[in-house]
């Protein structure tokens, strides 16, 4: 009964990791296929114009590691730590009355920004860290 009981927990955090991963994909990918009106949202949004031509990039890398099940622990933590840096980004546009479009899935986000995406950062950061 204890090995059935461990494989039925074994599924909690590989699904968890799917699910960032899927989300990382997307993300990138939509930033990326959005072409010049992705990096003008970023900068928007107050990200460093240095990051902003990487960020799908690695969007897309995290995304692939944690949905092929590669390097899980150490591709979540990198998708908790971006998620946590998007979220303190999002926070800071919020407490100065800004709201920009969110720009998190490139064409796909025109939605200003508001409390829902720091819930939602909030609840990939608790799957990252599954």
């Amino acid at each position: 009964m204890a090995r059935y009981q461990s494989g039925m927990a074994d599924w909690i955090p590989l699904t968890a990791s799917i699910v960032v991963g899927v989300v990382f994909l997307v993300a990138g990918a939509t930033k990326i296929a959005a072409g010049a009106e992705w990096p003008a949202q970023a900068r928007g949004l107050g990200a460093p114009a240095i990051t902003v031509p990487l960020v799908p990039w690695v969007e897309v890398a995290i995304g692939a590691f944690l949905v092929v099940q590669v390097a899980r622990q150490a591709a979540a933590l990198a998708a908790a730590v971006m998620l946590v840096v998007f979220t303190v980004l999002i926070v800071m546009q919020l407490a100065q009355g800004r709201r920009p479009p969110c720009a998190c899935f490139g064409a796909w986000s025109v939605k200003p920004l508001g409390a829902g995406h720091v819930v939602r950062n909030v609840a990939l950061i608790a799957l990252s860290a599954l």
